[in-house]
């Protein structure tokens, strides 16, 4: 897990991946460091080498707000990436810590996707875990060691290559969205294990952690082979559920009159005599 001066490591980490050429700077003499050094960084951002020394060194900690957009157009962020870097600079008040609880879902939202008979629908929580599914969305993922998280599924699980055609891909993109959705609560006691787990057994889950990147899940085209009907090319949309915060919905869809369409719809008919009605996984401590 990061170190207490998150501020820290995500500016290291993310000075490390822009090159020199990146940020129209000369070369000069051998570098001893990927990416930029630290002085070039404050050239870029317009603040002094020793200032910029202290934020990453978490000796200065409160930056202003015109300082943290200049560090962000130094490094070349993104928008999200941009935002998490502020959220990071001035954090929001902890709130006290609770006992741990158990992850419920709405049942009106239970409803709902139960009467999806033709899209797959999974609510995750902010560990990327399924805490709830319909039928569909139960047998997209069903079949594997991690069904029902889908970070490990990606890093873990035997299958996983096979099962995401787009494997590299899909887990940048997991492992960005596992930030995303962990936001600056790095001190979340099942964050903490769930990236003690995957870093001691996964060096491409620990290579992509130390990127520090950030990508929320919102909507992307994702390819599957499945074990049952083939190839599957999906679009799926995530939404935020206001009545949970750190829940999301997310629903796949296939491409009208397309062969995953049909794909789909084979999944359907295999899994429809089944007697569960496959709706909340369970109710998973946080």
């Amino acid at each position: 897990m990061d170190s207490a001066n998150p501020l820290g490591e995500y500016l290291r980490a993310r000075r490390a991946l822009v090159s020199p050429e990146d940020s129209g700077l000369p070369i000069t003499g051998r570098r001893r460091v990927a990416g930029l050094r630290r002085e070039e960084v404050a050239l870029l951002a317009g603040v002094s080498s020793d200032y910029y020394v202290r934020l990453e060194q978490g000796r200065e900690r409160h930056p202003s707000a015109q300082v943290v957009d200049a560090l962000a157009q130094a490094l070349r962020l993104d928008m999200e990436a941009a935002d998490h870097l502020h959220r990071l600079a001035h954090p929001a008040p902890k709130r006290p810590a609770s006992r741990a609880r158990a992850e419920r879902v709405s049942p009106v939202l239970l409803r709902m996707m139960h009467d999806w008979h033709r899209t797959p629908a999974v609510v995750l929580d902010h560990c990327l875990t399924v805490v709830a599914h319909n039928a569909l969305g139960k047998a997209l993922f069903a079949g594997h060691t991690y069904s029902e998280d889908l970070v490990r599924l990606v890093f873990l699980d035997p299958d996983a290559r096979t099962f995401y055609p787009d494997w590299e891909r899909v887990a940048v993109n997991t492992v960005g969205g596992l930030r995303s959705s962990a936001g600056t609560g790095h001190d979340d006691p099942r964050l903490i294990r769930t990236v003690g787990e995957l870093s001691l057994k996964s060096a491409e889950f620990r290579r992509l952690w130390a990127r520090h990147d950030i990508r929320q899940k919102t909507r992307e085209t994702k390819r599957f082979q499945h074990p049952l009907v083939g190839e599957l090319t999906l679009d799926y949309e995530s939404l935020t559920v206001n009545s949970a915060p750190g829940q999301q919905l997310v629903v796949y869809q296939a491409a009208p009159g397309s062969t995953s369409e049909q794909a789909l719809a084979l999944l359907g008919s295999l899994t429809a005599d089944r007697p569960d009605r496959d709706q909340a996984v369970s109710e998973k401590s946080t």
